[in-house]
């Protein structure tokens, strides 16, 4: 699949990028030599991330759900919303605690998640933050990132795709090969 040229405004990625960046995080965090007990990601975007992070790791992952890209089509970021519980597939949230999303835009939902975070379980011992891409606009730092984009580019992934399709078009979507 051809992807648009990347542009101060935009940065297309395909699913092979996606991995490697996230092949290179869980590099970036191996080679800090940090020991995590656990690993936390922010659905809906660290999810995948999360995912091959655990796996690598052999680590158990939790989820939290977090929403604050819901307006105009997921495009503007609204008022976040945080899940009351946590999944998580071995005990509780607890240690030392990997959280893990796709990105830090605004710093917002990072700020907000580690403040609740602290507050809700008070058994984490240490808390560091991990992420694929860093915008330049950020008031948060994460510990650990692959790339800083400096213009804060629109970042298209490539599961967006899923984000326009409904399920009365799969079947012609799907028959036509169709990836936009």
């Amino acid at each position: 699949m051809n992807l648009p040229p990347n542009t101060d405004r935009d940065l297309w990625i395909s699913w092979d990028e996606y991995h490697r960046l996230i092949e290179r995080l869980a590099l970036n965090v191996h080679e800090s030599g940090w020991q995590f007990d656990k690993i936390l990601c922010l659905a809906r975007g660290g999810v995948r991330v999360g995912d091959v992070l655990s796996r690598i790791y052999d680590i158990p992952l939790g989820i939290l759900a977090t929403s604050s890209y819901r307006e105009a089509a997921g495009t503007q970021q609204g008022q976040l919303d945080i899940a009351q519980f946590i999944t998580i597939t071995r005990g509780t949230l607890d240690g030392k605690v990997l959280l893990v999303d796709d990105m830090v835009d605004t710093g917002m939902t990072f700020s907000r998640v580690r403040d609740h975070l602290v507050q809700q379980f008070p058994a984490i011992t240490e808390l560091k933050t991990a992420v694929l891409w860093w915008k330049g606009h950020s008031q948060a730092v994460p510990d650990y990132f692959v790339e800083k984009l400096p213009t804060n580019p629109w970042i298209h992934q490539p599961f967006e795709d899923y984000d326009s399709i409904r399920p009365h078009q799969l079947e012609s979507w799907v028959r036509k090969g169709v990836r936009n």
